[in-house]
């Protein structure tokens, strides 16, 4: 089985090409989602964030105070110390899902997450994919899917990763500027030569 990390600025399409990719047979792997519910269902990692930012975030114990987590880590910069407690378990819970999922017969395990390429590339990962969209593009896709204006939209992507500083860390720089159809024939094609590289390994 190959693993394969794909990631990219807010709008780019990663989303897209992984539901792509799991049409054709890819296990897929949304780490953000992941950290979401491991905040909450994980023991260790809840006691971790109440011990680092207090009993405030938690409501009753079972729901993230979302609010006040984003206040506390990223008004105050403490977004160091949050990924500190919630990568590690991120990282455990991707491999349990790659072990599960070569256990199923998949080929193609991915993981996809916004800041994959944060602290340089992943050992784990055998093959690094960047979806990369020019930004008055991915602006008005995340308009219209969102619901948001301009000002929010540029808050949340300067809060991201530059991307481009970032190509000679991946294999390959998938250009998403087009249409939904081109967007799917170049993530076939792409598929079909990580199938390639697992056959090899």
């Amino acid at each position: 089985m190959i693993k394969v990390g794909i990631t990219g600025a807010i709008g780019s399409g990663k989303t897209t090409v992984c539901n792509i990719w799991k049409r054709l047979g890819a296990a897929i792997f949304f780490a953000d989602d992941e950290a979401k519910k491991l905040m909450v269902t994980d023991e260790k990692v809840r006691g971790m964030l109440i011990n680092t930012f207090g009993s405030e975030t938690f409501i009753d114990n079972h729901t993230l105070n979302k609010p006040y987590l984003i206040h506390e880590a990223f008004t105050k910069g403490r977004v160091a110390e949050l990924n500190a407690i919630v990568h590690p378990a991120v990282g455990a819970a991707f491999e349990l899902f790659c072990r599960d999922s070569e256990n199923k017969g998949v080929d193609v395990a991915v993981k996809e997450a916004a800041l994959l390429l944060n602290n340089g590339r992943p050992q784990n990962l055998d093959f690094v994919v960047i979806v990369e969209s020019v930004r008055k593009i991915r602006l008005n896709r995340v308009m219209n899917r969102d619901n948001i204006d301009e000002k929010k939209f540029f808050e949340r992507d300067e809060n991201q990763p530059h991307f481009e500083s970032l190509h000679h860390l991946a294999d390959e720089i998938l250009i998403n500027n087009g249409s939904l159809a081109e967007l799917e024939v170049k993530s076939k094609k792409l598929f079909q030569k990580l199938l390639k590289i697992n056959l090899k390994n």
